[in-house]
């Protein structure tokens, strides 16, 4: 007769859910190769579209900046479509004021030069083509003068300096002590105006503010002030943009120092005498006293000698 051992097993409601669990973990099969790697292709998909993530967010920073930048440009391009307008308004508004002393003498300057080039011929007998700036300013100065004002020749001189060289330069100016209560007032005249301010290398902008300037200038120097100070910021704006160097007798303290230096010698002046059309020369007379006497006896050989008379 054998002999049966039974073992109880506790069988309570803990023990069967884990051994459900175990169960349900052993009916589940086993991952096959193929599963592992379409597993690892949707892990290195999910790696890939986190670093796209990432790259995307770097295009969006580039994106960002060139916005900035392009934004800074439109400004910059805006900021210097304002100066060059606001230049051209600050010009405008300082040639087209004018007062009555001003006019007479823009008047009859403009009448002098507009006979002198209808002669034909300098003052000094050259053609008009060829005419010195000397003798233009004389005639003027002389019709200014005849005409009752205060006019003469001025050369100015200024010594170089850290900012500037040395220079000088000639213009033509009226003092007037009648038309104000508060003392004398200069005007300046100068003939070649215009090309004073003129740039080989210029921008567009600044050329085009350089043709309002009049070739002949006729202002105070309040006036005359105010163009240097527009034109000069001008040029420095110019010359910015264009990243090329000022040259100093660009500067403003050069072109104040043309017209308005210190050291200013006023001389006045009449047109010289006109010798007509013919350009030469004439010969000075000899005085009988100074005869050539080798010309008048050539076989003579003259030997040094002191002649006593």
């Amino acid at each position: 007769m054998m002999c049966s051992s039974r073992i109880r097993i506790p069988f309570g409601q803990h023990n069967l859910m884990s051994n459900v669990n175990q169960f349900e973990l052993l009916d589940q099969p086993a991952p096959s190769l193929s599963d592992m790697v379409f597993g690892f292709l949707e892990d290195g998909e999910s790696w890939s579209e986190s670093g796209s993530s990432e790259g995307y967010h770097e295009s969006k920073i580039m994106d960002l900046e060139e916005e900035e930048e392009e934004e800074e440009n439109n400004s910059n391009v805006e900021e210097n479509r304002s100066f060059w307008e606001n230049q051209h308004q600050l010009l405008h508004a300082t040639l087209c004021r004018t007062s009555s002393l001003e006019s007479s003498i823009r008047s009859i300057t403009k009448d002098a030069l507009k006979e002198r080039q209808m002669a034909g011929n300098c003052g000094c007998g050259r053609p008009m083509a060829a005419g010195c700036r000397s003798c233009l300013m004389a005639e003027v100065s002389s019709r200014l003068r005849n005409a009752g004002h205060n006019s003469a020749i001025c050369k100015t001189k200024w010594r170089s300096s850290p900012d500037i060289p040395a220079g000088e330069h000639t213009f033509m100016d009226v003092i007037d002590n009648t038309v104000s209560k508060r003392g004398e007032v200069r005007v300046i005249i100068e003939l070649n105006f215009r090309a004073e301010f003129e740039m080989a290398k210029a921008s567009e902008e600044y050329n085009q503010l350089v043709h309002r300037l009049p070739e002949v200038f006729v202002g105070k120097v309040e006036r005359l002030n105010s163009v240097i100070k527009t034109l000069c910021l001008a040029a420095k704006k110019c010359m910015k943009e264009k990243k090329m160097h000022l040259g100093p007798w660009r500067k403003q303290r050069y072109m104040q120092a043309k017209w308005l230096a210190t050291a200013c010698e006023r001389a006045p002046s009449t047109p010289p005498l006109s010798t007509g059309h013919s350009s030469r020369l004439l010969r000075p007379k000899a005085s009988m006293l100074t005869v050539d006497l080798k010309e008048m006896l050539p076989n003579v050989h003259c030997t040094a000698a002191t002649v006593v008379w």
